[in-house]
């Protein structure tokens, strides 16, 4: 027979069952910690009693600078300027130098007019942005307490160098990197530990015990404790500093610039390489006479070249997105970078930060286990007589929380200091010694006195006289990340002997809509990942709580030095988070996927946030953030919470396909134009009266800017700017177009042989209506008519063309600029042609994109890229198939066998019914 051993005492115990040690399990504390430079060191004797002298002080600021980051600033004539820059912007200010030299003052009225109006759009939605932040800003403490002369002395953070002896104590915010002294402010020995809170610095929820010679970190919070400190590193050169440098060196340009510049790249090539061969076609051609004359060649060709490119593509889209802007701004989401609202669109990766992000960044009271027939209730009022009242320390701050909160006896008090029912006798506040808070308490009911301790569970567990359970429940909430305080009571009758009630347990919870964003965030096909700098068991047990799967890797595996970044980039790919990462790691987390071609969201509230927030294709800060986090990034939300995500993810999809219908139509109508215009001129010498040309730009362009209001298709997927569909679908369109617009020449020309000036109205108002009425059918992916087009978006664009028909019906600029009048019957006829031919080129549309598939760009256009993609596709494929034979071979057995369970169920429930 085993011989049961009574528990020894300790922290040790024994399962009597197993007769097994039932100890408490040791969980360390992962931390980084920063190296001090070899040559550094010397810096770093300063006698804690004296403090650095006036001269040592200045010799160490000219030799390490002074303790600041440099903040950068726009100069706001410089981003002006700025929105004047781009291959499109250049074209359109060369033709704009050609209209003044030519001296057609009416073109160059109006192209300056569009440049300058793109760029007072794009810099005042910007500029609003800024102010609306610059309203929020936060000014931390500028003062710190140290020793200098023999003096403790107030300076201004920014004047601390390496070697200065600082003063922390509780509430301080840490000015630099410091290494604690172990000493008290008066020089004595002091062995008790500093509670740090460096949440938004390093993304750990719990507060940190630091001890003698660890290091203490720029801009985390002294929650407990004082101690001296001698700095270790400043300015650039701190933790916090080095977070800065990573800002300053991402200057990535944007998804959005790069799609723009590929767009305006092949409209410019086209328009410029054509309209090079019909200026040197109509020099040689008409060489000698008064057509010929280099001047009236080069007119001519400005007014081609105005037409043809895409003067109002920077404008509609500037004004589409501040439109977005706008309407995120109603909902407590303020843009910084407008490009941000189309680039959000394309996210299919969303970082997220945890503590204050996902998490509330405050600790609350978790469930708690509970002995001896104790309630929920009875251990919360317990914890709450037990607690220190306007204690600065965020456990017991979390339990008069949650007892205030959840219990009825301490609602509605009219004193707020007492207890009903209770008088607190006596209270001896929590210290590093006895590691646990101490009161006497009388029950006025009984008039009994009894005490209460709450502390470490492992002195609560001894006092109590061991608990095997106890052990086991404490070791089994560590094992998940939360936080345990034993609390116990005497028992009635004996001061000396206590009881357990149980353990609380406490942990930073998610907000209460982070599962809800998670949730609609993956419909939307968007795949979050969380990324944190705390410890690896809460991270996954935070995971756990909000559906995210609990595959969390620790830094770890993004420095592993046996692995390349493609193994490491599939980890990241993979994985559902990363923890105990520093600001370098979530840094190439971003970078990673990036170069996988993926689009990357990061959120995020801390220092430690934000390079990746400035790294990432869309960078989002969330409410409360810190100015560094605020700064780096493109998208500020101003409500609690991460709902407004989501809305943000809907909007910029909506904004996309609007960009994109814009995109579609402009480079169709340009093509058409250039395609038509070049070989009509060449073929029969025919080209349309500036005026004309003029008029088609300016009326199509600005009718097409209310595409901002139009309604459009909601993707359930993350949008992708597709340039190989997006040119070869318009150029399809375009080339059926010049067909229509051939057709129109030459029935007008050769059949009802029309007069010249006439044949420029007809023309005029066919290259007016035919491609304008296009934007009808690129304006959604399906048919248009099931998604019918805003009233106002309708109005504009047919009222455009009811003007252009006016000036061919009635002529209205006269003879003498080559245009006559062509009458109602031509009129009509050309819109209603061009509405029903868009019908028919809106069943080609979607009949193309039904067809087109990444296998068949991979079979057109078979680039190297495109040939490893496509095998990796079909090896998946075919792995996925091998799966599925095998689940539903093991499948049917298993079908078979609860038909046969159910049936035998069946049979005996009869069988009990008989008898």
């Amino acid at each position: 027979m085993t011989e049961i051993k009574p528990p020894p005492s300790g922290d040790t115990r024994y399962d009597q069952k197993t007769d097994q040690a039932v100890e408490f399990e040791e969980h360390n504390h992962i931390e980084h910690e920063d190296e001090i430079p070899p040559e550094l060191e010397p810096f770093l004797h300063t006698d804690p009693h004296h403090g650095l002298t006036s001269s040592e002080v200045q010799e160490r600021q000219a030799k390490f600078g002074m303790n600041e980051l440099p903040e950068k600033r726009t100069n706001p004539c410089l981003k002006f300027l700025s929105y004047f820059t781009g291959p499109i912007s250049y074209l359109i200010e060369i033709s704009c130098i050609i209209a003044a030299v030519v001296g057609d003052w009416i073109d160059f009225g109006i192209i300056l007019g569009l440049l300058i109006l793109n760029a007072i759009v794009g810099f005042c939605e910007e500029a609003k942005a800024e102010s609306a932040l610059d309203a929020l800003r936060q000014t931390l403490a500028l003062k710190t307490r140290t020793y200098r002369n023999n003096e403790l002395v107030e300076v201004g953070v920014n004047e601390l160098v390496p070697g200065d002896i600082i003063v922390l104590r509780i509430g301080d915010i840490i000015p630099a990197d410091a290494r604690l002294l172990g000493l008290g402010v008066n020089g004595e020995e002091n062995d008790s530990e500093l509670f740090i809170d460096q949440s938004g610095l390093t993304g750990e929820s719990l507060p940190v015990s630091k001890k003698k010679g660890s290091t203490v970190y720029s801009s985390s919070v002294v929650k407990q404790g004082q101690q001296l400190a001698i700095v270790t590193k400043t300015g650039t050169n701190t933790f916090i500093g080095r977070a800065a440098n990573l800002i300053a060196i991402t200057t990535d340009e944007g998804h959005f610039q790069k799609i723009i510049t590929k767009i305006g790249n092949f409209l410019i090539c086209s328009t410029v390489i054509l309209v090079l061969i019909v200026f040197i076609y109509q020099m040689v051609y008409f060489r000698g006479t008064e057509k010929g004359n280099w001047k009236l060649v080069l007119e001519n060709c400005l007014v081609l070249t105005v037409a043809a490119i895409p003067v109002g593509l920077p404008t509609v889209m500037s004004v589409t997105m501040a439109v977005g802007a706008k309407q995120l701004a109603a909902k407590k989401v303020i843009v910084k970078r407008l490009t941000a609202v189309e680039e959000l669109a394309s996210v299919s990766i969303l970082c997220s930060d945890k503590t204050g992000t996902l998490t509330l960044n405050e600790l609350t009271f978790d469930k708690p286990w509970l002995k001896n027939n104790y309630t929920e209730e009875d251990i919360l009022l317990y914890s709450y007589l037990g607690a220190e009242p306007g204690a600065n320390d965020p456990i017991e701050s979390a339990v008069r929380r949650a007892a205030e909160s959840q219990l009825d006896i301490l609602k509605n008090r009219e004193n707020v200091r007492q207890v009903p029912g209770y008088k607190i006798r006596n209270f001896i506040p929590f210290n590093p010694v006895s590691k646990m808070t101490k009161a006497v308490v009388l029950d006025l009911a009984s008039n009994q006195k009894f005490t209460i301790v709450k502390g470490a569970p492992q002195v609560i567990t001894e006092l109590v006289g061991g608990d095997d359970d106890a052990v086991r429940a404490v070791n089994a909430l560590a094992r998940r990340g939360l936080r345990a305080l034993g609390v116990a009571r005497t028992i009635e009758g004996n001061d000396d002997k206590f009881e357990m009630i149980g353990m609380i347990s406490l942990l930073d919870p998610p907000r209460p809509d982070s599962q809800a964003t998670i949730a609609a965030c993956n419909a939307l096909g968007v795949d979050v990942k969380m990324i944190t700098g705390d410890q690896l068991i809460i991270a996954k047990e935070v995971a756990a709580r909000l559906g995210m799967g609990r595959v969390i890797l620790d830094s770890h595996h993004l420095v592993d030095p046996q692995k390349s970044d493609d193994e490491i980039t599939e980890h990241c790919i993979r994985a559902d988070g990363f923890a105990q990462v520093v600001p370098e790691h979530k840094y190439r987390v971003v970078e990673l996927l990036q170069n996988k071609g993926l689009a990357v969201g990061m959120t995020g509230d801390g220092v430690n946030d934000a390079p990746a927030l400035k790294k990432a294709d869309v960078g989002i800060a969330v409410e409360g953030c810190t100015d560094a986090a605020r700064s780096a990034a493109d998208i500020v939300l101003l409500a609690p919470g991460l709902s407004t995500i989501t809305d943000g993810v809907i909007t910029s999809r909506s904004i996309f396909q609007r960009l994109r219908s814009y995109a579609l139509y402009r480079i169709t109508s340009t093509i058409h134009f250039l395609m038509f215009m070049f070989i009509v001129a060449l073929v029969e010498n025919w080209s349309m009266p500036a005026v004309l040309l003029i008029m088609i730009c300016v009326l199509n362009d600005l009718a097409t800017l209310v595409i901002s209001v139009d309604n459009t298709e909601i993707s359930q997927r993350p949008d992708k700017w597709r340039i190989g569909q997006l040119l070869t679908l318009s150029f399809i369109l375009a080339v059926l177009l010049s067909a229509l617009s051939f057709g129109t020449f030459y029935v007008a020309k050769d059949v009802f042989r029309v007069s010249d000036n006439e044949l420029n109205s007809i023309m005029y108002l066919h290259i007016s209506s035919a491609p304008h009425f296009v934007i009808f059918s690129t304006r959604v992916p399906g048919y248009w008519w099931k998604n019918m087009p805003n009233w106002i978006f309708t109005l504009c664009i047919l009222g455009t063309q009811v003007i252009a028909l006016f000036f061919s019906v009635y002529g209205v600029f006269g003879e003498h600029e080559g245009v006559a009048p062509c009458g109602y019957g031509w009129g009509l006829s050309i819109l209603g042609i061009s509405l029903v031919y868009f019908m028919i080129l809106d069943v080609v549309k979607v009949r193309i994109l039904q067809a087109w598939s990444f296998e068949l760009t991979a079979k057109l256009v078979p680039t190297k890229a495109r040939k490893e993609k496509l095998a990796n596709r079909i090896i998946i494929a075919e792995k996925n198939r091998g799966i599925e034979v095998s689940w539903s071979t093991l499948q049917r057995p298993a079908d078979a066998y609860m038909i046969a369970m159910a049936f035998k169920n069946h049979t005996q429930s009869l069988n009990e019914k008989q008898y």
